[in-house]
């Protein structure tokens, strides 16, 4: 079993990945939408979000859809993979692109 530090930059990495080749949405709120249609791909939500509030719906949202979920530790690394200059609470992948294989990677764990 990998420890959470790998699985963290394995989810930082397929989202960067993706966002070059392959398609991305940010924020919890798309991210809800996303999971809700059942287009999502990998659910990566920054587990130093506050209020926790605002992502506490997510993972169990995750469940019911069977969309893979990892959690990592910083919402600034989080908005940095996904290209932004801020924090981002939470970001989904709907096109793999050519990350396709470290997201069947992160499901099988």
């Amino acid at each position: 079993m990998a420890n959470d530090k790998d699985i963290s930059n394995k989810a930082y990495e397929a989202i960067e990945i993706a966002r070059k080749t392959g398609k991305i949405k940010k924020g919890s709120n798309e991210a809800t939408k996303i999971i809700e249609r059942g287009l999502a791909k990998l659910v990566v939500v920054a587990s130093d979000v506050n209020p926790p509030e605002v992502i506490m719906h997510i993972e169990p949202l995750c469940q019911e859809k069977n969309a893979p979920f990892v959690k990592v530790p910083s919402k600034e690394e989080l908005g940095a993979a996904a290209g932004l200059s801020v924090p981002t609470s939470c970001v989904v992948i709907i096109k793999e692109g050519d990350s396709k294989d470290i997201i069947k990677e992160l499901s099988a764990k």
